[in-house]
């Protein structure tokens, strides 16, 4: 079987993986007839602007036991997920029409100005039912689309008008007992799931989740004796064409709801397929999967004509006596600088701890994906992503420390004593530029008063975590390299550097233009998650995501190397840091690439808060991305230069 069969394999295999997501150790959550369904409401967000804020900033109806948070895991903090109990009541299989919600007081200057500024921003509401986001279907030019939430409001000419009044339509599937007991791990809550030899046969399990928002303007005479939860009435007519009600200073808003449930066919551990379906997502998968066989057919063919011509110059070397290898030097001038091929870098310590940040960041993402290709991390569970990233990043500082103080040892000619510098410079380099950015960022989410800012308390536990987990593993990590094998290098190195021959041009232009392989492999991947995180959307691809993870360490891996033997034959022994930048330059192509999205992808982003948002988050991507790249070309070269000259004699 050929490597193309493989990798179509592998595919196919986690493209079946993330097909239904049933997610490992969660079951569905069983509701008899009559049982009251919790909904809950998420934070307000818009493409617009991408500040979110909290559903109670607007006027809309409170629930009579107050407002109360859900229980959140840290990943959805820095989501900026707020999730609150809300005022809408369910029965499981009970219709229910021209529910009263409640009336507003009269709407104040403030209030009104607030709603008329997310009417204009275009801001979603976003509701959720068994872990279900509310989903909306639209039809346009014969083909539905599908949005989550409902927005809040619409402007016709000057007039603002608000949607008042939900339909909402609850599919449910009846309850399949597969003789089990177990705990929900996703769910709303932790549910004790009963034995399957029960006789009731009347449970149900919540499978949709659709809500048809409509603009009525109630009559305020029948309202005036209306208590919350009652019967309006009047038959309320939910047109989504029309709208009629206004919103003006010191108006009153009658909020109102229904709801019916509908039998369908999908089973629970499909429910998620609605949210996950793209329009032509096979012809996107198989344009993917191209790409990448495109792409590593022409990295391997680099790749075996550059081991033919290495294994050329070392034959060549071992057949020529002394005075042939002197006349014919000029073949090969990579032997020249056999004396000064390992002379230290400038700024060795930063290279160090950005090579070890980089093996961190990279074996990060490698845990990270490979997790969520095989379900336990799917848009099912909000913020388990973000929190196994961050999960894996505390736990990789040993990794981090140990390669920092190794590749210090290796540049030191073995001396340990500097291991403690090394491994603290290595724990506060990225975290500490990383909480630079989040605090700027976030002083501006702060400033707007939207949920998106990170709590004080979840700073101080980040920082928590910074001090007290990731920075002892560091230097668990470090300490263990005081104790391990070093590399040796293979030749001496003159005390007088040799001087480098004027290159016919400028060898930064090899180094930029080296990233342009990398970002081929991965910029249509790219698309898809610059979707997911700044439209809204869902991404699901993780196999194949892991694959293109995979293909770009080995790019990276190649051109680095390549690079680096193009500059040794040109008797360039600096070759430290263009290794690093060789395949770290992939980084440069992706902010391009993020400035290309932003102008013409996000035409409609609006304000100066969400460009610094954009691009600072853009920022903090790029250098995590640079930092991985950047350690694999290094450490490749850096594996491959030592090689190369223990291979060839040296008089």
């Amino acid at each position: 079987m050929g490597f193309f069969e493989i990798l179509l394999l592998i595919s196919c295999s986690f493209l079946e993986i993330v097909h239904g997501y049933y997610l490992p150790g969660s079951f569905p959550h069983k509701y008899d007839v009559g049982d009251r369904l919790t909904v809950k409401v998420n934070s307000l967000t818009s493409i617009d602007t991408e500040i979110p804020y909290g559903y109670y900033t607007l006027p809309f109806c409170r629930p009579i036991e107050g407002i109360k948070d859900s229980a959140e895991n840290i990943g959805e903090l820095l989501m900026g997920d707020r999730i609150e109990n809300s005022p809408y009541r369910f029965k499981m299989f009970k219709n229910e029409t021209q529910i009263v919600l409640c009336k507003s007081n009269p709407l104040t200057a403030d209030e009104f100005k607030t709603l008329k500024e997310r009417i204009d921003e275009m801001y979603q509401v976003n509701l959720n039912l068994d872990n279900l986001p509310a989903i909306r279907y639209t039809k346009k030019d014969e083909y539905f689309l599908r949005w989550t939430g409902y927005p809040v409001g619409i402007k016709v000419k000057d007039v603002y008008y608000v949607f008042n009044h939900l339909k909402f339509t609850v599919l449910v599937h009846k309850y399949e007992h597969n003789n089990v007991v177990g705990v929900i791990g996703t769910g709303d809550g932790a549910e004790l799931i009963t034995h399957g030899n029960e006789t009731n046969n009347e449970g149900y399990m919540v499978v949709g989740f659709e809500v048809q928002p409509c603009s009525v303007n109630h009559d305020i005479s029948l309202l005036k004796y209306a208590q919350p939860y009652s019967k309006y009435p009047k038959e309320i007519k939910c047109d989504p064409l029309s709208v009629a009600m206004a919103v003006k200073e010191g108006r009153y808003v009658t909020y109102s709801y229904e709801v019916s449930f509908v039998l369908s066919d999908i089973k629970w551990p499909s429910r998620w397929d609605a949210y996950l379906k793209m329009e032509g997502a096979k012809v996107h998968w198989f344009s993917i999967l191209n790409s990448l066989m495109v792409i590593t057919f022409l990295a391997g063919v680099v790749l075996v004509i550059f081991l033919r011509t290495i294994r050329r110059d070392l034959a060549r070397y071992e057949e020529l006596d002394e005075a042939q290898n002197q006349m014919n030097e000029e073949l090969s001038g990579w032997k020249l600088v056999v004396a000064d091929v390992f002379r230290a870098p400038n700024h060795p310590a930063l290279l160090c701890v950005m090579v070890a940040d980089g093996c961190r960041i990279l074996g990060m993402a490698v845990a990270t994906i490979f997790f969520a290709a095989i379900g336990f991390m799917s848009p099912a569970s909000r913020g388990a992503l973000i929190s196994g990233m961050l999960m894996f990043y505390l736990l990789l500082g040993v990794l981090a420390g140990y390669v920092a103080v190794w590749l210090q040892r290796t540049l030191d000619a073995g001396n340990p004593r500097r291991w403690f510098s090394a491994a603290s410079r290595v724990a506060c380099f990225f975290p500490g530029i990383s909480f630079l950015i989040l605090t700027i960022l976030n002083s501006l989410l702060w400033a707007s008063q939207s949920t998106g800012a990170i709590p004080f308390t979840t700073f101080i536990v980040l920082i928590l975590l910074w001090f007290c987990i990731s920075v002892p593993l560091t230097l668990i990590g470090g300490f263990a390299a005081t104790k391990a094998r070093y590399l040796e290098y293979p030749v001496r190195t003159n005390q007088i550097p040799r001087e480098i021959p004027t290159p016919r041009f400028p060898s930064w232009l090899l180094v930029l233009g080296a990233g342009t392989l990398p970002f081929g492999t991965l910029f249509i991947e790219l698309f898809f998650i610059m979707s997911s995180i700044w439209l809204g959307r869902v991404y699901y691809v993780f196999g194949f995501l892991l694959v293109v993870l995979i293909l770009l360490v080995m790019v990276c891996a190649e051109v680095s190397l390549v690079l680096t033997y193009m500059h040794l034959c040109v008797e360039d022994w600096k070759w430290w840091w263009k290794s690093f930048f060789a395949s770290g330059s992939v980084a440069l192509y992706i902010f391009l690439y993020s400035i290309n999205y932003l102008v013409f992808d996000l035409k409609s982003l609006s304000g100066p808060v969400s460009a610094i948002l954009y691009l600072g988050y853009c920022l903090f991507m790029v250098l995590a991305i640079m930092l991985a790249t950047g350690a694999v070309g290094f450490l490749t070269s850096l594996f491959f230069v030592h090689r190369l000259f223990s291979s060839v004699k040296i008089d």
